[in-house]
């Protein structure tokens, strides 16, 4: 009988005790109300088809195949993330709730559960289903110390308290606090343990390269990677979710060819002689000059595009490095934002093209402060903060301080923004500050930028759903390697801040705080905001076609093979223009505007 009651008390303590899952025993509440969403508009094209290779590139090869842990927020990394489908997904332009891997969904009264049923056809690329089990582990892998990943091992263990098995198929995803945007905290991926395992201190050199089961269309063949030179995908010719009503129409072409060219030049003269499907014409110098008069856009073999989009903005602009001495002066941080002349490189070298970021969280609607402006070109200025803080103008105009002298370095790692450095370095040295650029390739900027080794850091995070602060600003990832401060920000208050702005379910209130961070970011002056693009722009051979609204409204690029999917090849365009092309036979120049998302 003791042991009886024993056995009972502990069991009863398990179900009770806080833990990344709850086992058996559990019942679903009474009276869920089970939503569902297949009424969404279609952006796809139903006259879509499937087949081709298309042919794009990336600065430099992956220093890793995992997805977490060090070195793993690359460029390619973007392709592995959107390969993975989560539970539920925003639609494009309406963002509304649609079916990922569950079909239904439902809101607890505690504000802080989330239920999902699963789609029961839902497999991973290895053809093993995808469980409730998989989304128990994704808690156990995500705050396991062995992944190496401090912003994964905090998030899942700070947002998400547990998920509830049920059956199968049926499972609940716990937050720890009531929030406001529960739909986007409780949407986690699972995690396949039939592939990981048991964790162990080992896992970052074990699946540095090994090739993850995904959920989503495409599927790398870890054997034919050509290290250092390219990666191809795979579509699925049987992926479970290829009928379902969102994705129909999309992810059309047969392989993704992403290889190595490091420079922009040389990928411009690949895609006219080509061996690349598009090119990226974002830049005012390639729009305006270099693909003006272009001969196979003059002969109709090739067309361009201008698409407007409606979106929210990637913060962009110079991070200074707080933990370096010339930088732990506030003063000193002003001066350098009155140095950078943002305005003559828009107005001039950018066309116009481009326009002035003000803030760090720009385009999110209620949650962007409207009264931050950022810091304009002004020598008076920095002469003033320059000589309050002690320091002269030098025999060559730059300001010194006894042994010490205003010279960072600016870390970037694409070569097309050179011009633009050199003409900020240019004006800075009339402001008496030098610059010195370091061009990296893409994997060794980034990792210089986690390593916190840079003075400077010229680049763009991307965008979220709502801003989030805690990652890039709070002091918990300052002087350490692998986060996302790489400011090396630490500032008691705005800790308080962030920590508020994270707990707090009113969304009035959640406002007012972001309005309060964004304050102390332009207050503290770490991050300086350069620019932002509220378009995209291509030129791209005649065969590859789109749906009648090209792209959605916050698209990234035009041709999105995994986030969109909505472009594919026309083999009998593509048969008649390279027929063209042998015989000298043209076709008229065609250049589509397409304003169906411009912001007036």
């Amino acid at each position: 009988m003791i042991f009886k009651i024993l056995q009972q008390a502990l069991l009863a303590a398990f179900l009770l005790s806080p833990g990344p899952f709850s086992g058996f025993a559990e019942t679903l509440p009474a009276n869920i109300k089970w939503l569902s969403n297949n009424s969404s508009p279609i952006i796809a094209s139903p006259n879509a088809k499937k087949g081709g290779t298309y042919r794009t590139y990336m600065t430099s090869f992956p220093l890793t195949l995992r997805t977490v842990g060090p070195d793993s927020n690359g460029g390619f990394a973007s392709y592995l993330r959107s390969n993975q489908m989560s539970l539920i997904e925003l639609h494009n332009n309406t963002e509304e709730i649609i079916p990922g891997l569950a079909t239904h969904w439902a809101y607890g009264k505690d504000g802080k559960t989330m239920y999902f049923k699963l789609d029961q056809e839902a497999r991973w690329s290895d053809g093993t289903p995808v469980t409730a089990d998989d989304f128990l582990y994704t808690l156990e892998f995500h705050r396991s110390k062995h992944i190496v990943a401090p912003w994964y091992n905090n998030y899942y263990t700070e947002k998400i308290d547990r998920v509830i098995k049920y059956d199968d198929h049926t499972l609940a995803v716990v937050t720890t606090k009531a929030d406001p945007d529960l739909f986007l905290v409780a949407n986690i991926g699972p995690t396949p343990k039939h592939f990981y395992g048991e964790l162990s201190k080992d896992f970052v050199r074990k699946y540095n390269w090994k090739v993850a089961p995904n959920t989503g269309p495409y599927q790398i063949d870890a054997k034919k990677i050509k290290k250092g030179k390219s990666i191809t995908l795979e579509r699925k010719k049987n992926w479970w979710a290829k009928d379902l009503r969102n994705n129909k129409g999309r992810y059309n072409v047969d392989k993704i060819q992403v290889s190595v060219v490091r420079d922009q030049t040389t990928v411009f003269e690949y895609f006219k002689k080509g061996r690349l499907d598009d090119f990226i014409l974002t830049f005012p110098t390639y729009w305006h000059e270099k693909a003006k008069n272009l001969e196979i856009y003059e002969k109709g073999y090739a067309k361009k595009m201008w698409f407007y989009l409606d979106q929210r903005e990637s913060p962009a602009g110079l991070y200074l490095n707080q933990d370096k001495e010339i930088f732990k002066d506030a003063k000193l941080r002003y001066a350098f934002a009155h140095a950078m002349n943002i305005d003559k490189m828009l107005n001039g070298l950018l066309r116009g093209d481009y326009s002035r970021l003000q803030n760090y969280s720009t385009g999110f609607g209620k949650y962007t402060n409207p009264k931050i402006r950022a810091r304009t070109f002004d020598i008076n200025k920095v002469e003033e903060l320059m000589t309050e803080s002690g320091w002269k103008r030098g025999s060559d105009g730059i300001w010194n301080k006894g042994e010490s002298r205003y010279s960072v370095k600016v870390t970037y790692s694409f070569d097309g923004h050179t011009p633009r450095l050199v003409l900020l370095k240019e004006e800075a040295k009339k402001a008496g500050i030098e610059l010195r650029l370091q061009r990296l390739d893409g994997s060794a900027a980034f990792k210089s930028f986690l390593e916190k080794k840079h003075d400077v850091a010229w680049m763009a995070w991307s965008t979220s759903f709502r801003p989030r602060y805690w990652q890039g600003f709070h002091s918990d990832n300052a002087h350490k390697p692998q986060t996302n401060n790489i400011t090396n920000t630490d500032d008691p208050e705005l800790d308080k801040m962030i920590m508020s702005y994270r707990d707090s379910i009113v969304p009035k209130e959640r406002i007012a705080l972001a309005h309060k961070i964004q304050e102390k970011i332009h207050e503290i002056g770490s991050f300086i905001p350069t620019y932002k693009v509220g378009y995209l722009r291509n030129i791209y051979w005649r065969w590859w076609q789109f749906p009648e609204v090209p792209a959605t409204r916050d698209a990234s690029f035009l041709f999105e093979p995994l986030a969109n999917g909505l472009f594919w090849m026309d083999e009998e365009l593509k048969k008649e223009t390279e027929a063209a092309m042998n015989s000298g036979k043209t076709f008229k120049p065609e250049t589509i505007i397409d304003k169906t998302f411009l912001v007036n």
